[in-house]
């Protein structure tokens, strides 16, 4: 279940960052709607590079389209792995 709390509730931080934990944020609202999101630093780093990750995904599978696939043993070939 999400722990979400009202942004107020950050007058006590030390309480609210106690509850933070890897897979588990604290959802922060403001007038009654989401507004924030604290994560643990492992979480969002990991996050982000995930992030990066699937684009590079991305730019290299429309490059593939557009300039055709590499053969497996053409990888190998090119990296010099045998």
């Amino acid at each position: 279940m999400p722990n979400i709390r009202p942004v107020s509730d950050l007058r006590n931080y030390a309480e609210v960052l106690k509850e933070i934990s890897f897979d588990e944020p604290v959802f922060l609202t403001k007038n009654g709607r989401g507004c924030y999101a604290i994560v643990d630093i492992e979480e969002y780093e990991k996050t982000r590079a995930i992030i990066k990750l699937m684009g590079k995904l991305s730019e290299a599978e429309k490059s593939a389209q557009e300039n055709g696939w590499i053969l497996s043993e053409d990888v190998s070939d090119i990296l010099g792995v045998k």
